[in-house]
């Protein structure tokens, strides 16, 4: 599955609260700012502009555009950094502020049921949809797998 198989799997309504929870400042910290900007075709790149482009941004996963959907995914990821390192953490997964070794072997790390335990642990300190996504971001990530982790309601 590709990125934005992941997106469309999660749905517009999760989608939208990733989009409004990108951090500007967290772009400039990390210099991806101007790029995101250019890569998301805004002349401005706010809060309010986010707001309205995110239409324009679900058109453009629908469409398959797989390199705006990996990355809008590292924009949503370097927003939440925090959340990922506390993931990370509970893992078991060696990492320095969040970033770990991209050779990583995962099998020792993802065991049995990693995806429900993660959500439970993290579903009440962060908001729902960026554990969600991060959930299935790390498992498309290390494990590339063909599936969504969509937990019972």
């Amino acid at each position: 599955m590709q990125m934005c198989g992941v997106f469309q799997a999660l749905g517009p309504d999760v989608f939208r609260q990733l989009v409004r929870g990108i951090s500007i400042g967290k772009l400039k910290t990390y210099q991806v700012y101007e790029r995101f900007k250019l890569r998301a075709r805004l002349v401005k790149l706010n809060s309010e502009s986010l707001r309205k482009a995110e239409p324009k941004f679900w058109s453009r996963i629908e469409a398959g555009e797989e390199d705006f959907a990996t990355d809008l995914s590292q924009v949503f990821l370097l927003s939440h950094l925090d959340m990922i390192a506390d993931v990370l953490d509970l893992l078991g997964i060696p990492h320095e502020q969040g970033f770990f070794d991209k050779d990583l072997k995962p099998e020792q790390y993802l065991t049995e049921g990693w995806q429900e335990r993660v959500f439970q642990a993290f579903s009440g300190k962060y908001p729902r949809e960026i554990v969600l996504f991060y959930i299935n971001h790390l498992d498309w990530e290390l494990n590339k797998s063909e599936n969504v982790f969509l937990p019972a309601a």
